[in-house]
């Protein structure tokens, strides 16, 4: 088998922390993997990990072995990298991570006309509001929503994460419209099951910051299922304004209380610090700005 095909289904292994998880990350099975640990310990005539029924270690030898191969694989893949900069044009696979909502409504669209533009792209756009390592996962660049941690990693200000108060003309009509937060308390809100008093969006008041009402009439998992509940009049709506920017602009939302919105939280993009960035990773943030830059409600 190939030595370095095993050493870094090896180092997969590893991180993942088990055969099953590294097969997935790999796209190959289970057996396999262990296939290629099995020969590559057979050929270095050492164990390399330790496994039973429910958990697996390193041994010894296996610790100093993951070592040497991650340095290996990162030898690799700078010589493939400098070869892939003397190419003007953008190719090769280029691995995203996105909010799931922002992803999904600003990234993936802008995703698309970037592959049109540059047809030897292939990419991997993975939509999660989970934190991700750029370096352990293998990610080319990150979207990320609020303050950031990774003062490791280059970050660039991309715009802004509005929120947004509304409800259908429906229901301001028959229940009419708050003028102050204080007045939430005779509306009927809708909430994400995720907000809770630990996260919940705050809005300012005139002396005390008041919270999104925590008994709302309706408390759902899913963005577009409360969307369409606000649209049939059910109630008062908080959410991103990229995802309600249609309706909006239609009149089947009306924004309120525009004085008393939680503060935009800032969007960046991050990516790992390297002085010569791949063609395909300098150009997408190139062209991820420029259409972000379109959008005015996001600045």
């Amino acid at each position: 088998m190939d030595k370095l095909r095993s050493m870094e289904i090896f180092v997969a292994v590893v991180e993942s922390g088990s055969f099953t998880d590294a097969a997935a990350r790999l796209e190959m099975s289970a057996v396999m993997v262990g296939k290629y640990i099995n020969q590559l310990e057979a050929n270095l005539g050492a164990r390399l990990l330790d496994r039973t029924t429910r958990r697996q270690s390193l041994t010894d030898a296996g610790r100093v072995y993951v070592e040497e191969c991650r340095q290996v694989l990162e030898h690799v893949a700078a010589a493939d990298a400098s070869v892939e900069r003397l190419r003007a044009t953008p190719s090769g696979v280029l691995r995203i991570s996105a909010p799931t909502t922002f992803g999904a409504c600003i990234v993936a669209p802008i995703v698309a006309t970037f592959l049109q533009r540059y047809p030897d792209v292939r990419v991997e756009l993975d939509l999660s509001n989970r934190v991700v390592n750029l370096v352990e996962e293998g990610f080319d660049l990150a979207v990320r929503i609020g303050d950031l941690r990774d003062n490791d990693l280059v970050a660039k200000p991309l715009c802004l994460y509005r929120m947004v108060i509304c409800a259908s003309p429906e229901y301001l009509a028959r229940d009419g419209v708050p003028q102050t937060p204080k007045e939430l308390s005779a509306h009927r809100c809708l909430s994400h099951r995720v907000w809770t008093t630990r996260n919940e969006w705050r809005l300012p008041g005139s002396e005390t910051e008041s919270p999104w009402r925590r008994d709302p009439v309706l408390i759902c998992n899913d963005g577009l299922g409360l969307k369409m509940a606000a649209l049939a009049g059910a109630g008062l709506l908080l959410q991103p304004e990229i995802l309600l920017s249609d309706e909006l602009n239609s009149g089947k939302l009306i924004r309120v209380l525009d004085d008393w919105l939680p503060a935009p939280r800032p969007v960046h993009i991050l990516y790992r610090q390297d002085l010569r960035p791949l063609p395909k990773l300098s150009g997408f943030i190139t062209h991820l700005q420029s259409e972000v830059a379109k959008l005015g409600y996001l600045h």
